[in-house]
């Protein structure tokens, strides 16, 4: 391995998802094993531009690894939108002699590197910490395990309340471009339907869905809604058509919000957070940069930053012949 970097610097942006702390961990404690100094950078791009970095080593990331959220804070900055903003960044990174960037974030955050490195040359290797899944060159984002666990846990208690009182409940996910918390989480809490924005249901299809339920002796029913489903407006617009055009069904809606965020990190986000983490400071070290890590077939391997960005992830095809047969 190079030894030209002896400084690297780790930030969280953009949206956090639990498991950030782990990879912030597995970062620190890599540098420690290399013998590599590591700078934790408070609130992402705007502390990177206003030089909020404090030196952290093995102890300092003591007891995080099952902490949700991110210890360094996260915040989005428009300041760092612009060339100027990057360049003050630069100033910062040059003036603290940190040799290299590992960003653990998602697309924004990601993109925000590609352009960094483009402008100035900073080797920055980002890890994907997002709950949507959504980013190409990884099977599996940091803290996506664990949205997906505390959906289906929400599911099985509203499912509690649907049968008791015989009612369809419209439940709400995170995912604005991406379904994989809907279908997945939908097929684990055994909804009967399931809306993604990559997939249009159809509002006369979705009504025919629900009346072969009723038919088949359902006495209630689970929707998942993805946010960024196309089916209607919003989950409330859904809601209102159905008790319109379905008079014997009682509606009800839940969305999940930003609990899905929230809590203690699964063990496979641990773990995965750990792999990666680790990898993105031997990749550094390497002299390798504008990469991301990810786990593919689970192997961990690098894709060019702006491919990850840039490609579109797939929806399983077969999980939406299983979400359609097991709704039966």
């Amino acid at each position: 391995m190079g030894r030209s970097i002896k400084k690297i610097g780790v930030l969280t942006s953009g949206g956090d998802s639990p498991g950030m702390n782990a990879a912030l961990r597995a970062v620190v404690r890599t540098c420690s094993h290399y013998r590599i100094e590591c700078y934790g950078i408070y609130r992402g791009y705007q502390g990177l531009i206003e030089g909020d970095y404090v030196l952290l080593g093995p102890r300092t990331v003591n007891n995080i690894i099952n902490k949700g959220g991110t210890i360094l804070k996260s915040a989005r900055s428009e300041e760092f939108k612009t060339k100027e903003g990057r360049e003050k960044a630069y100033k910062a990174l040059k003036e603290a002699k940190i040799d290299a960037l590992i960003l653990i974030g998602g697309d924004g955050t990601f993109t925000g590197g590609m352009y960094f490195n483009k402008e100035f040359g900073f080797p920055c290797i980002g890890i994907p910490g997002t709950i949507d899944n959504d980013i190409f060159g990884t099977d599996f984002t940091i803290g996506y395990d664990t949205a997906l666990n505390t959906v289906v846990e929400a599911v099985d208690k509203i499912r509690d309340t649907a049968s008791s009182h015989n009612r369809l409940f419209f439940v709400e996910v995170m995912g604005r471009d991406a379904g994989h918390i809907a279908l997945n989480a939908g097929i684990g809490a055994g909804a009967e339907e399931i809306l993604i924005p990559e997939e249009d249901l159809g509002l006369d299809r979705m009504l025919e869905s629900l009346k072969r339920s009723k038919r088949s002796g359902k006495s209630s029913s689970i929707v998942i809604v993805a946010e960024g489903d196309k089916t209607g407006k919003n989950v409330f617009e859904l809601a209102d058509y159905v008790e319109e055009n379905l008079p014997e069904y009682d509606v009800r809606v839940s969305v999940l919000g930003h609990m899905q965020r929230g809590g203690s990190p699964t063990c496979f986000d641990r773990v995965l957070a750990s792999r990666l983490g680790m990898k993105a400071v031997e990749v550094a070290l390497d002299g390798k940069t504008n990469l991301m890590v990810g786990l593919i077939n689970n192997e961990v391997k690098t894709t060019d930053l702006e491919k990850a960005i840039k490609e579109n992830t797939k929806i399983n095809k077969e999980l939406l012949k299983v979400s359609e047969v097991m709704s039966l």
